[in-house]
């Protein structure tokens, strides 16, 4: 299992608000402190909001990659059905140049919809818009030359895209939430799927993964090909306890304010306790108990690729951030890689 981090650039900690420019350069320290750490990933999503400064996320990405060597800067996701699939492609292409090669795109509808009204698109359109946008931007990834007519974007006729990514293929997932269509569309695609958990417990997901697997294998594709990635709530501190002090305040405070927009109930504290629990879907905890959860996240998905945490809503400091990153790459990544091993080694045993 690979390891990463989601970020929403988020301008805001707790009861203080930085201003963008220092918001900024803190996050960017911290795509760099994640690159040294070992981390696989750092994912950057998309909102048009006050509090966040990720809107356009691809520019974040390209100055990470000025800054990083090895680790793969994708978007978290990017809001396609509100998006040109032609210059999504161009922007990814561009950020993949810049970072030799480590350029990864998430495609998703988008859980919030202000962009919607902001870009002048129809929210009746939701999954239509989606579903035709996302065919293009896999045609423009996959032939340099493209004829393609849709619904909601003026055709093109043999038109050549450029430029060109590093990478012969540019990977593109799809980020799915809860919808069964989303896993069999990315399944179908033979496209890696992200999924996003944020709420519940984990293993109420297995049906739809397995949908996706079912999907995938149905088109002709393989298993390797069919990677999966979580994505979920986290923060991992010195030890349990810590953890829990630190995260908890900030995930009920932001989660209940980020709730009233949605018309959910305030969280409350007995819905914390819930999501850290050994089969709730938040990822907190001291590096031993983050590495148990993160297997068993597994497990009960029947295997996952890549686990990205989301931290920064939760009213945590840079420092505690930072600390949290250092934890990840310096003692859960290394736990996960023993459990791996151990785990190549037994099935070599029983062959």
């Amino acid at each position: 299992m690979e390891i990463g981090i989601d970020s929403f650039a988020s301008a805001r900690y707790g009861n203080n608000e930085l201003s963008n420019v220092a918001a900024m350069e803190q996050l960017l320290d911290r795509i760099v402190a994640a690159d040294q750490a070992g981390l696989d990933v750092f994912g950057i999503g998309e909102h048009h909001k006050r509090e966040y400064l990720d809107s356009v996320p691809a520019i974040i990405l390209a100055a990470a990659a000025a800054r990083t060597k090895r680790i793969r800067l994708m978007s978290a996701v990017t809001v396609l059905s509100t998006s040109d699939p032609v210059r999504v492609f161009q922007q990814f292409a561009t950020l993949d140049i810049i970072s030799k090669g480590r350029a990864e795109i998430i495609a998703g509808r988008g859980s919030a919809t202000e962009a919607f009204p902001l870009f002048g698109y129809d929210l009746n359109d939701y999954d239509a818009l989606f579903k035709e946008k996302l065919n293009l931007l896999i045609q423009i990834r996959d032939e340099e030359f493209v004829t393609w007519s849709g619904k909601f974007r003026p055709a093109l006729h043999n038109q050549p895209v450029y430029p060109r990514p590093v990478q012969q293929k540019l990977p593109v997932w799809v980020g799915a939430g809860g919808t069964p269509q989303s896993f069999v569309r990315a399944g179908m695609l033979g496209l890696p799927l992200m999924v996003a958990v944020i709420g519940g417990e984990t293993e109420r997901f297995r049906p739809l993964v397995d949908l996706y697997r079912k999907s995938g294998a149905e088109a002709g594709f393989k298993p390797e090909e069919l990677k999966v990635g979580l994505h979920s709530p986290g923060y991992v501190g010195d030890t349990d306890e810590s953890a829990y002090a630190e995260y908890g305040p900030g995930y009920i405070e932001n989660w209940t304010k980020a709730g009233k927009e949605r018309g959910w109930p305030p969280v409350t504290k007995a819905q914390l306790d819930a999501g850290v629990s050994p089969r709730g879907v938040l990822v907190v905890g001291g590096p031993e108990t983050v590495a148990e959860k993160l297997k068993r996240h597994s497990e009960a998905l029947g295997g996952v690729d890549v686990f990205t945490f989301q931290m920064d809503i939760a009213g945590l400091s840079h420092q505690q951030l930072l600390r949290s990153i250092e934890l990840i790459g310096s003692k859960v990544k290394p736990l996960i890689q023993k459990e791996n091993l151990s785990h190549q080694s037994s099935e070599s045993t029983q062959i």
